[in-house]
């Protein structure tokens, strides 16, 4: 005797999971990601960037992250350069425009809620970073293409990948500890 085999057919209900619980998007001005987190840049490191980027009146200075705005804040004081702060945290926005009004650099300066992968950066003949390496990556086609050739980037602590930096400066601040600066000028060349 032969047996036959047979298939054997489940209908099968397909559910869907139930909504998570959780905070709501972020606003449309904010991104779901940082590149970074908050760590503010200590004074004579942000005096030694500025330094490196050779800033005069004539630079309009962009800080992706701004924090407090300590960076623009310090180049409109002290060389009075033009500043843009951008960051995506309201609450680094309010104490940046803030500590701006106490410097009394108002007029030079202006700081945008804003995520750095989406401000407009032509106008910037300087930029400066205190992000992270990745993150760096991310924006890198962003600053080869926007920014006019002989513009300057300075990042503190972390590379671009294989764009190799014009200079590098490594020493050790205040509180005894070593960093390094990077500092790349524009070529015209996009880096993806």
């Amino acid at each position: 005797m032969l047996s036959t085999p047979f298939l054997l057919l489940v209908p099968l209900t397909l559910h869907a999971p139930p909504a998570q619980q959780g905070p709501p998007p972020p606003p449309p001005h904010q991104s779901a990601s940082s590149l970074a987190p908050y760590v503010p840049t200590p004074q004579d490191v942000v005096d030694r960037m500025l330094a490196l980027a050779q800033i005069t009146k004539a630079d309009t200075v962009y800080d992706l992250g701004c924090g407090d705005g300590r960076i623009v804040i310090t180049a409109a004081r002290k060389y009075g350069a033009h500043g843009v702060g951008v960051d995506i945290d309201p609450q680094r926005i309010a104490e940046a425009n803030a500590n701006a009004t106490a410097a009394g650099v108002d007029a030079l300066v202006q700081f945008k809620l804003q995520d750095a992968r989406t401000v407009d950066l032509h106008p910037a003949t300087v930029v400066t970073l205190y992000l992270l390496s990745a993150s760096n990556l991310k924006l890198r086609p962003k600053l080869s293409t926007e920014l006019k050739p002989g513009s300057r980037i300075v990042s503190h602590q972390f590379t671009m990948g294989d764009w190799e930096p014009t200079k590098k400066d490594t020493f050790v601040d205040e509180k005894g500890m070593t960093r390094t600066l990077y500092l790349w000028e524009v070529d015209g060349k996009p880096r993806p």
